[in-house]
């Protein structure tokens, strides 16, 4: 449970790429998510209902601790719909508030490589509340050169209900740390050794200091004893703080204050149920970014750029959905209107001011038809809507503005989304063998315009827009008990996904040094960094060994085909085959609970690249995943 790769890895459409452990995974939701070289981009990120996201739709996941997570909800497909800036789906990691008694736990998590994570978890509760503090501190020298990182995580989560009919949640995190960042390498330097860092980045120091803080509450109350009037209300202010050396050294200070509120109303229709919602966000952001030189790691004295950046998004939306055949056959429908601004100015240019804004309608409809009261088959037609990111925004030479602070020439991608499955459970204790099982099959399709995808100039990455992309997959999943203790989780992925066109102007030089500006063309390649087979089965077993140990064993394979590593195609990686085992037990006497655990990941040693830096113009695409592992935990518990 260190990285958010290792949690959601089983779930069918979804495909991450660690990079530097769990603080620069790339999440790809059908194919949304694969363009970000560095974050989450495409799929929203939310902590307990709150956007982890930022107000351009840009996350890293720092403060997620899973120590402290308890569930975890997942949308895939496009929810442009409900949230700003999720063609791609949704992620909610959700803390552990959900335990019937008052406990306390202390952890140990060793591993290769350095790796080291303990500390905390305490759970109090009364009749009328619950409260859950979890404290975290991590460390890793890392498998490549200059890739340690140091974290202290705190999370803290209360939940109070006054009276039958409300509840008042509040939740809080601060989390603070460094990443050392290793660089993405050519493919002759990963022959040569695949855990070596970029000499440039080694050169820099590469890295980045973190500091984030965030503090939410939230009410919610029905307005009738039936439930059939709801009110929600959440508000919340963070705080971000980040060092990041690079070319230059640079400095972001972030604070951002953010409100939401939704009204639910249930009621008949001719005797068919129906339920409506309206509701709306906002989220602010600002602060001033400084530039300095990077001298080897360290900050210079010259002050060489000071820009004040703000972001907003606001938007609200209808849902209403309507029972067409009451418990049969539902039907949904959905619309958003999103408003994204960005203002920049420059302190030290004044000409260089700029500022964009970017608005739009997305609404989708969907039918829900139960074949069973247990499996229903399902469809959906929606548009996505997904802005730039304030650093996707960044000038460069060939724009039709390059004076300006913010490229004026990129433009959201905009999305046609289309999906048709069958999911369900199939239950029946009355059977020896498979007595549970849940399953789902999904097809989708999503038609791409403007498709954002970062390129480099000159060795900086900056981002345009493609002309249009085609995504056709299939994902299928199950989650079956075989026999009693016996469980297998089993997940695939098929994607293809291409550009149907695509010219794009790139600036370079040529083996004379002079520069060189032309146009390409990639219509017709295979999107980048997305494997067009993901395939991922588990077998676990668990059992009672005694009245009060029980053991479980599990393995895990994960095989992944090779991928291209830009928009032209001009490279293209191995696919890999990964094998992992893990075992334990779990003690409990009297009020007293120990839980031991140990485990190999890539138990075969393979080598292979577990993150692609696309369209790196020097060829600079990629990143080693982690050689062969063991790990292992101890945890101490006792409860009132």
């Amino acid at each position: 449970k260190v990285g958010v790769d290792d949690v959601l890895n089983e779930t069918p459409g979804l495909f991450l790429q660690s990079r530097y452990g769990n603080h620069d995974v790339r999440i790809s939701i059908r194919g949304f998510g694969s363009r970000s070289n560095t974050g989450i981009r495409g799929v929203r990120i939310l902590q307990d209902g709150i956007p982890e996201s930022e107000p351009d739709g840009q996350t890293r996941i720092e403060s997620i601790d899973f120590e402290n997570v308890g569930s975890i909800e997942v949308v895939k497909g496009n929810a442009s719909s409900l949230y700003t800036n999720a063609p791609g789906g949704v992620i909610n990691f959700i803390s552990d508030l959900n335990f019937d008694r008052s406990f306390v736990t202390q952890f140990n998590n060793f591993g290769s490589f350095g790796l080291s994570s303990n500390g905390f978890k305490t759970a109090v509760r009364t009749k009328n509340y619950r409260l859950l503090t979890t404290y975290n501190y991590h460390s890793a020298r890392g498998y490549r050169e200059h890739s340690q990182d140091y974290w202290h995580i705190l999370n803290a989560a209360a939940e109070i209900t006054p009276t039958e009919l409300s509840k008042l949640s509040m939740f809080g995190y601060y989390v603070t740390g460094l990443i050392k960042l290793p660089g993405s390498i050519t493919k002759a330097q990963f022959d040569l050794d695949p855990f070596a860092s970029n000499p440039r980045d080694l050169s820099r120091d590469a890295k980045r200091i973190s500091k984030k803080g965030r503090l939410g509450i939230r009410f919610e109350t029905a307005l009738d004893e039936d439930r059939n009037n709801e009110i929600e209300l959440t508000g919340y202010g963070t705080m971000k703080y980040f060092e990041r050396t690079a070319r230059t050294y640079r400095i972001f200070n972030r604070n951002g204050l953010g409100a939401s509120g939704r009204f639910v109303n249930r009621t008949t229709f001719f005797g068919h149920a129906n339920q409506f919602s309206i509701g709306g966000d906002l989220f602010f952001q600002a602060g001033p970014i400084e530039e300095y030189e990077n001298l080897s790691g360290k900050k210079g004295d010259i002050l060489l750029g000071l820009t004040d950046e703000a972001i907003t998004n606001a938007g609200f939306f209808l849902q209403n959905s309507f029972s067409i055949i009451n418990n049969v056959m539902t039907a949904l429908l959905t619309v958003r209107y999103d408003h994204v601004g960005f203002i920049t100015n420059n302190q030290l240019l004044e000409v260089q001011n700029s500022k964009r804004t970017f608005a739009k309608f997305t609404p989708k409809i969907a039918l829900n038809y139960k074949l069973t009261p247990r499996i229903a088959v399902y469809t959906s037609y929606g548009l996505g809507f997904d802005t730039p990111a304030g650093n996707e925004l960044d000038n460069y030479p060939l724009s039709s503005a390059p004076r300006q602070m913010l490229n004026p020439d990129l433009q959201p991608q905009r999305s046609k989304n289309f999906e048709l499955g069958i999911k369900g459970n199939v239950i029946s204790d009355e059977r020896e063998y498979l007595r549970k099982a849940f399953f789902e099959i999904t097809f989708f399709n999503s038609k791409i315009d403007d498709e954002v995808v970062p390129f480099e100039v000159l060795g900086d990455v900056f981002f345009r827009n493609a002309g249009k992309t085609n995504r056709t997959g299939l994902e299928v999943g199950l989650d079956a008990e075989l026999v009693f203790g016996l469980r297998l989780r089993t997940a695939y992925t098929y994607s293809n996904f291409t550009y149907d066109s695509y010219v794009a102007r790139s600036m370079d030089f040529d083996s004379l040094g002079n520069l060189v500006i032309n146009d390409r063309y990639f219509s017709g390649n295979v999107v980048p960094s997305v494997p067009k087979h993901n395939f991922s089965i588990s077998l676990a077993y668990t059992r009672v060994l005694h009245d009060n140990i029980t053991g479980f064993l599990k393995t895990h394979f994960m095989s992944v085909s090779g991928m291209y590593a830009d928009d032209l195609n001009s490279e293209r990686t191995n696919g890999y085959n990964i094998l992992n085992f893990s075992a334990g037990l779990d003690l409990v006497w009297d009020r007293f609970n120990l839980l031991l655990t140990g485990g190999v990941n890539n138990a075969a040693n393979k080598t292979y690249i577990g993150f692609i830096n696309i369209n790196s113009t020097q060829k600079e695409f990629y990143e080693a995943g982690e050689p062969r592992n063991y790990y292992g935990s101890i945890t101490l518990g006792y409860s009132l």
